[in-house]
């Protein structure tokens, strides 16, 4: 797995910093008092707002489901914090689409996993042919905290994704052919799917925050 050389790495007491992207000013993806500008598609998790904080809660029997932004977007930096449960993982699309474009057609494109079995900040291809991270590159790790706040930074760049879990870099992807197929999309927070007689389980997001990149 290719990696930036950061200043924390060659200053070990130095804020941990990575080569500056240029792009605008940081827009906060909720407004603190709704969901307007997300619209739910797929499953019938709910999703609710408890301050900032964007909380997803499991339905028994539902398949995966997404609140996604209205907006669309291409190449950005997208930081946020997330705690889930225990028992479930989730993840954030991005650059998403929905099947044929129908409103309620199958959520698809890249998503930035999040779950505790080693695999957090890898990306995976939601409906859209599997892992995008090499098995190769995908070496289990410790940065994903349970039961506690996590801070995510991902970097959308053209065929890169580069992703960040609790200042520690996990991947840094260069997929050309599924950039070609998903270069820009919705933003998505999913609630995975879960049985019978399970849950229910509750994912909460906050500090979601963007800014598009310029080239």
């Amino acid at each position: 797995m290719q990696r930036i050389m950061t200043a924390c790495f060659l200053f070990p007491f130095a804020v941990c910093t990575t080569a500056p992207v240029q792009g605008a000013d940081f827009v906060n993806l909720v407004n603190g008092r709704n969901l307007d500008g997300w619209t739910q598609r797929n499953g019938t998790a709910t999703y609710r707002l408890e301050g900032d904080t964007v909380v997803g809660k499991t339905a028994e029997g539902s398949p995966n489901s997404f609140l996604c932004t209205d907006k669309l977007y291409g190449d950005f930096e997208l930081n946020f914090e997330v705690k889930v449960d225990t028992q479930l993982n989730s993840g954030v699309q991005i650059r998403s689409q929905t099947a044929d474009g129908k409103p309620d057609g199958r959520v698809n494109g890249p998503q930035v996993e999040i779950s505790l079995d080693g695999m957090a900040g890898y990306v995976y291809g939601e409906s859209a042919g599997g892992w995008m991270t090499p098995e190769d590159d995908r070496k289990a790790h410790q940065h994903f905290k349970d039961g506690d706040w996590n801070a995510y930074r991902v970097i959308a760049n053209g065929n890169r994704i580069q992703t960040w879990i609790n200042g520690e870099q996990v991947s840094d992807l260069t997929h050309a052919e599924r950039y070609k197929s998903h270069p820009k999309g919705f933003i998505g927070l999913q609630v995975h799917g879960i049985g019978a007689g399970q849950g229910p389980f509750e994912v909460r997001w906050r500090k979601l925050k963007l800014r598009e990149l310029t080239k």
